[in-house]
């Protein structure tokens, strides 16, 4: 009856070390984890900021019919707004992009055709985003470094493609928090 419990006693013995040695492993396995997987590419959603301020922007892919009153207004408050369009509002209404343009605001890219990028090659996102950058730069003389991808929709195959352009993608945050030295700017979006 003795052997069986030392041996009892010798099994919860190594019970407990085996515990702890799992324990220890589960507690670094993070740090192990971390080092040898690629960090998940993300599109700019705030900048920070010392002063508090906000930054404001539009997509234009739909209608032009409030172009010109958004214009007036941002112009009677002395704001500029960044416009990210689609290549195809581009073709209808290069006069709204002119108009834009002309009263100091930013116009950048929102995709030629507004595809889900995420269901793309990178041949063919690099090519919807060169579209749209070529137009509006042919309307603007200056050419787009940010991006908004269309639907919101991004992966780090998306991400890839957009920085190997040398542009930005952006993302909109509606949750710009303060902290106690710097603020975070959201990109804000509307959408005409």
């Amino acid at each position: 009856m003795k052997i069986i419990l030392l041996r009892r006693k010798l099994l919860a013995v190594l019970a407990c070390v085996l515990a702890a040695a799992a324990m220890f492993y589960i507690v670094n396995y993070p740090e192990v984890v971390s080092a040898a997987a690629t960090k998940r590419q993300l599109p700019i959603y705030c900048v920070q900021r010392d002063q508090k301020m906000v930054a404001i922007s539009f997509d234009a892919a739909w209608g032009n019919e409030d172009t010109q009153q958004l214009i007036d207004i941002l112009g009677q408050y002395q704001i500029k707004a960044t416009f990210f369009v689609v290549g195809d509002w581009v073709d209808k209404y290069p006069e709204s992009v002119k108009a834009l343009h002309d009263a100091g605001h930013e116009i950048m890219n929102h995709s030629n055709t507004h595809a889900h990028y995420n269901s793309l090659s990178t041949e063919e996102i690099i090519a919807d985003v060169s579209a749209c950058n070529d137009k509006i730069e042919a309307i603007t003389g200056v050419r787009p470094t940010l991006i908004r991808c269309p639907y919101g929709e991004y992966d780090d195959h998306v991400i890839a493609a957009i920085r190997s352009m040398g542009m930005e993608p952006i993302q909109w945050d509606v949750d710009g928090s303060q902290t106690a030295s710097s603020y975070c700017a959201p990109m804000d979006s509307v959408r005409f």
